[in-house]
């Protein structure tokens, strides 16, 4: 049986655990074996381990990403397709007419870039939301994404969207992106079966991700929902961001009420965005243990509601970030979206009355985000934890005057660039600049090649100049 390998963080600056008693180390150590911590301290042996000086950096846990699109990360920066002109179900509707161009190639580059994005910006596990499945792409899409996440070298959480209604019954979905329920199941049990992992610091596991309800048929949820509790595995879809009023019409009641009708909630559900939900529903959310996903980047864009987190916590909501889709951000760096979250925060202080501190944002994208993915295993530093970090070099001179409060440090003082270090269960991903085991410039140029033959060269959205 082979030695786990041995080793040793050593002389952090600040060790930011994100546990539970909120400790801060400083000029600590960490010894990690395998994918797993076994201690954190001062002056731990060393013996046998390779050494990693961290002196002058910060260390976090990992940034849990739960909720994005990756293949949007093609269709960034489309004026044409401007998100704060349009209503989120007139956007929709445009926007999937350039979704259902979208191949095989597209998906694996377009993760790529998505995923390289994530490592660089300091997340090392992610859910990402996969709808897109245009007839002519085929079906092994999300297998497409497994491979660049094996590339990369993150965890990855893959959730099977769908889309099952049609126009002509009220959606806003194109025809050639149009499944049946059976077929998104079919496709759901394939992949559980290939991929999905249970065990401890598992790196891929699968999630049934019905897109939304506005977009689905009754039945697409009601038998996700047998299926994955049968499976026992996750379930996730979008709610709360503007869908409402036309569920109010088609069903007489709002989105939360449907699914709550349904049994589309509890502990192993969540939801993305939610600035739609009502002081009541976060009742609702709370006491049947359904986490959201903060997405501020769309909101801030789209000028949709903040979200009112002091009211959400003190209703005992579960809480993660994500980054959303590149069609809504144009970023796939959850640094940044804390950033912004925080800043979001902020801006309704006075009028709310309190702010979640830096600290608090902090641990709604680590060990919060960890609660939404069930990932008992994931979101702090301490012994029996995966060793899933990254480092901050805090000896630059920008940060001069600002390192006494490590904890902080990340939202408050906008330290939204690329980290100095990535880990992802004990092995070193990104570091200084550089993805381990790839050639970026190769890799940019093939992705770049590949959004051209699918959506550039067969879409009018890129002739836009604003």
């Amino acid at each position: 049986m082979a030695v786990a390998k041995r080793l040793m963080i050593k002389n952090a600056g600040a060790i930011v655990t994100c546990d539970g008693f909120d400790r801060v180390l400083r000029g600590a150590d960490m010894l990690i074996e395998g994918p797993a911590i076994v201690r954190i301290g001062a002056g731990i042996d060393a013996a046998g381990a390779e050494i990693l000086d961290a002196r002058g950096a910060f260390v976090y846990p990992g940034l849990v990403n739960t909720h994005h699109h990756f293949f949007q990360t093609f269709v960034r920066n489309l004026l044409s397709v401007d998100y704060p002109n349009l209503s989120v179900i007139e956007w929709i509707g445009r926007i999937y007419e350039i979704f259902k161009l979208v191949d095989s190639e597209a998906i694996y580059y377009s993760s790529l870039v998505a995923m390289a994005d994530l490592v660089k910006h300091g997340c090392t596990c992610a859910f990402d939301h996969q709808y897109c499945f245009p007839r002519a792409a085929g079906k092994e899409l999300v297998d497409r994404q497994m491979d660049a996440a094996g590339l990369i070298g993150i965890r990855y959480h893959a959730g099977r969207g769908a889309n099952t209604l049609p126009k002509s019954e009220g959606s806003t979905v194109p025809d050639e992106m149009l499944e049946s329920t059976d077929e998104f199941l079919a496709d759901c049990d394939r992949l559980i079966g290939k991929y999905h992992d249970e065990s401890p610091f598992s790196m891929r596991q699968i999630v049934v991700s019905p897109c939304q309800p506005i977009n689905c048929r009754r039945e697409t949820f009601v038998e996700s929902l047998a299926f994955a509790r049968s499976k026992g595995v996750r379930l996730h879809t979008h709610l709360g961001e503007g869908e409402n009023a036309p569920m109010v019409d088609r069903w007489g009641m709002r989105t939360l009420a449907w699914c709550e009708e349904l049994g589309f909630v509890g502990p192993d559900v969540w939801y993305a965005h939610g600035w739609e939900l009502r002081p009541d529903e976060y009742r609702v959310m709370a006491s049947t243990k359904t986490g959201l996903s903060h997405c501020p980047a769309p909101a801030v864009l789209g000028g949709f509601p903040i979200l009112d987190i002091p009211a959400m916590l003190a209703a005992g909501m579960d809480l993660g970030l994500g980054c959303d889709g590149s069609a809504t951000n144009d970023s796939s760096s959850l640094l940044d979206s804390l950033r912004m979250a925080y800043l979001m925060q902020a801006y309704h202080s006075k009028e709310r009355g309190s702010c979640p501190s830096p600290y608090q944002m902090l641990k709604i994208a680590t060990a919060g985000g960890a609660r939404l993915l069930g990932r008992a295993d994931l979101g702090s530093l301490e012994p029996g934890k995966a060793a899933d970090l990254f480092m901050v070099d805090t000896r630059k001179l920008e940060l001069a005057g600002a390192t006494h409060d490590p904890a902080s440090l990340l939202a408050r003082t906008a330290v939204t660039g690329p980290v100095k270090l990535t880990m992802v269960n004990g092995k070193v991903v990104y570091s200084d600049g550089r993805i381990a085991g790839i050639d970026e410039e190769e890799l940019a140029a093939k992705a770049d090649a590949a959004c051209t033959r699918a959506i550039r060269s067969r879409s009018g959205a890129y002739s836009h100049q604003g």
